[in-house]
């Protein structure tokens, strides 16, 4: 269960300074330590990237809440946070502060960024009065995910402004706790009260979707493993969903997605645009100890985007529901696809050639 709003407004700031100062004070030792700890890890100079990205991080965070008071004063000491115009100012700093991060890890990793296939891009005009509200529905594949997805629409060639359905979890990192809870996004509490229902909450933000706005969901609702994959399996046999449970045993790198939530952002926003997402590269980072023990360097992260207008949407439950698993078959055939393109041929079929 989270500590209440008040104490994590006071403690998370505290630690973040107090750690800020610890990191600075030992900086010698950490970087001692981590050159010593990258001569016995694999990769080049693993620990040493690592610690080099945290402090980056680190620094973001306390700059970000320093600049989040000063918004807050702005705002008439936070009597104003709600208006358009502070919307804005705290949008354009995130934008500022994901897109630090984002440039930290790609040079820091050596990380490159592909996109596949034919972006949305041209549909966007890259400045604000966008022709169309969008609802965007990703592959869920760890935190690594989020950050890349709000980066992508929020930068200089989209400046969307997104409204983000998340785990309520979230909210322990400061940053994060203060800049979403300002702007209109859900946090999914992980313990439900009597009458909640999150689709109500999904409906919500997605009234109101304008032509600057991008509403972005996680159909999956959790990151793929084998173990939620069988669950999920086994929730959609107890409901009877038989032909759903052919389908989603026929997926062998997503969850089968869930079908409420979706529906009921389209319900409320019949006049926004579906962007799907899929991505690779990221998927197996959830944890400390994975970012320890897998974290991408030195490789190419693929992103793809598939966009279907508004009038090309169906509209009844049935249908929509058949659409979003056929769009989730294609996101897993796509990951296949690319996983093995990255690969390489097998041995001793790099000179053979298919025709179609």
């Amino acid at each position: 269960m989270l500590p209440p709003r008040r104490v994590r407004r006071v403690t998370g700031p505290l630690l973040l300074v107090a750690l800020a100062a610890a990191a600075l004070v030992l900086l010698p030792v950490l970087v001692l330590a981590s050159a010593v700890a990258s001569i016995v890890l694999p990769g080049r100079w693993r620990a040493l990237r690592l610690l080099g990205f945290l402090l980056v991080y680190l620094a973001l965070e306390v700059t970000g809440l320093v600049v989040a008071g000063l918004l807050w004063l702005r705002a008439g000491c936070g009597r104003r946070l709600h208006t358009p115009a502070s919307r804005r100012a705290h949008y354009a700093a995130l934008r500022r502060l994901l897109d630090a991060v984002m440039r930290a890890a790609q040079r820091l990793f050596a990380l490159r960024l592909v996109t596949d296939g034919t972006s949305w891009s041209p549909l966007d005009d890259g400045v604000p009065g966008s022709p169309d509200a969008m609802l965007v529905l990703s592959r869920h594949a760890g935190p690594g995910d989020s950050f890349l997805l709000v980066n992508t629409l929020m930068n200089r060639d989209h400046l969307r402004q997104p409204r983000i359905v998340l785990k309520d979890v979230l909210q322990l990192d400061p940053l994060i706790d203060v800049y979403l809870n300002r702007l209109p996004n859900h946090f999914v509490p992980a313990e439900r009260t009597d009458g909640y229902r999150s689709e109500d909450a999904i409906a919500g933000l997605a009234r109101d979707l304008g032509e600057e706005d991008a509403l972005l969901i996680f159909p999956e609702g959790a990151n793929f493993t084998p173990r939620r994959k069988v669950r999920a399996i086994e929730r959609l046999r107890g409901r009877g969903l038989d032909s759903a449970v052919r389908r989603a045993e026929a997926m062998r790198h997503v969850l089968p997605p869930r079908p409420a939530g979706v529906s009921a952002a389209l319900g409320a926003a019949p006049h926004a645009d579906v962007v799907f997402v899929a991505h690779t590269g990221l998927e197996h980072l959830s944890t400390v100890r994975d970012l320890w023990q897998g974290l991408p360097m030195d490789k190419t992260l693929h992103l793809r985007w598939w966009f279907v207008p508004a009038a090309e949407v169906p509209r009844g439950p049935a249908e929509q529901t058949d659409w979003l698993y056929r769009w989730w078959e294609t996101i897993d055939a796509w990951i296949s696809t690319t996983a093995q393109a990255e690969a390489g041929p097998a041995p001793g079929r790099g000179d053979r050639r298919t025709g179609s």
